[in-house]
């Protein structure tokens, strides 16, 4: 069983939510503003989700260019300093915009595309 992941982005004006297996979409759905919402709206889902796909999920909440955005507190799955919350539904991890997307690579032995495809993609006997 793949691990399901989850990445939301809470916006001003909707939040937006991917839910994936590996590299298959599972669900896709815009919802309104988490400041419109239940102050637990978020957690319950994720606790749903969750309880029907009957494991943890690995969630990333991508933080907004203001970072502390009233929409990205109002998640309700991170605490007063951008931590994400930890359950034994759910594990929050925070994402900023602006990082690399690519790690830093030692450059002089060769290109290793293949081995870093396997780190990527994981191994499975």
């Amino acid at each position: 069983m793949e691990r399901i992941s989850v990445t939301m982005q809470p916006l001003a004006c909707e939040t937006r939510l991917l839910v994936m297996a590996g590299r298959h979409e599972l669900m896709r759905a815009v919802l309104g503003p988490a400041t419109a919402g239940h102050p637990r709206a978020a957690a319950t889902l994720l606790e749903g989700l969750s309880l029907w796909h009957q494991q943890a999920l690995s969630v990333v909440v991508r933080v907004g260019d203001e970072g502390t955005s009233a929409a990205t507190r109002a998640t309700g799955v991170l605490d007063d300093l951008l931590f994400g919350q930890r359950s034994v539904h759910y594990d929050v991890e925070v994402a900023f915009p602006g990082r690399p997307r690519r790690g830093r690579r030692i450059q002089g032995f060769g290109d290793f595309a293949d081995l870093r495809q396997l780190c990527i993609e994981g191994v499975t006997p």
